[in-house]
């Protein structure tokens, strides 16, 4: 809509309505708490400790993830890690241990998205080889497991979402392995205990349950299969 101007102008100001906007709802939340480098430590946390044993240490770690719940009772409540501590009887450890622990909890505290040091943990290779975990499942470093269980926590608060297989896949995984066992004469295995012997390691979730079947390797863990 045009607009006449009749007086003189005396200056002028570009307006974003976007940006007005943004602002008000910024001053809205402005009673939200988020998580940052100013947020102080309360007197208690909720906490979760998990329990890890690798072949290469001859003690188990265990590893006490902290959280901080913000903005509790409200419509904006939300649980985020705060602190993490990793505790061994192996004192040849204590340095390198004390070190990502702080390096962790400072990124955890700093806030924002926190989730990447779940890949870049899990990114880590032991160059004297990884080992294999109870079910098979391939560890390329312990600091790689130490990621595992971030990753697993993460997914227990909400922050990441897990990749569990619907009802359909488990199903037919459970078909597929059955058949496998039957077809090589073996007992059936109870649930948890393991893959066949001689399973091959799967490219795509790192456990030991690729089998031949029907001239086609097939995981009996993921699904995934080379025929599709």
């Amino acid at each position: 809509m045009a607009i006449k101007i009749e007086q003189r102008i005396k200056g002028f100001k570009v307006v974003d309505e976007a940006l007005e906007r943004h602002a008000v709802v910024e001053e809205k939340a402005g009673s939200v708490v988020q998580m940052d480098e100013s947020l102080q430590r309360p007197e208690a946390l909720i906490g979760i400790t998990y329990r890890i044993k690798s072949p290469l240490f001859e003690h188990a770690l265990f590893i006490t993830i902290n959280d901080v719940v913000l903005n509790a009772s409200t419509p904006h409540e939300q649980r985020r890690p705060f602190e993490i501590f990793i505790n061994s009887k192996n004192m040849d450890d204590f340095q390198w241990i004390v070190a990502l622990t702080r390096i962790m909890s400072a990124v955890f505290r700093k806030g924002g998205d926190c989730t990447f040091l779940v890949e870049e943990l899990k990114a880590v290779f032991d160059p004297r080889g990884g080992y294999l975990k109870k079910g098979g499942v391939y560890m390329p470093s312990i600091v790689a497991e130490i990621g595992g269980v971030v990753e697993r926590h993460l997914i227990a608060i909400g922050m990441l979402e897990g990749q569990s297989l619907d009802e359909t896949q488990r199903k037919y995984l459970a078909e597929k392995r059955a058949a496998y066992e039957a077809s090589q004469g073996a007992a059936a295995l109870e649930p948890g205990d393991g893959f066949p012997a001689g399973a091959q390691l799967c490219s795509k979730c790192s456990t030991q349950a690729v089998v031949q079947m029907d001239g086609c390797a097939t995981c009996l863990n993921c699904g995934n299969s080379k025929c599709g």
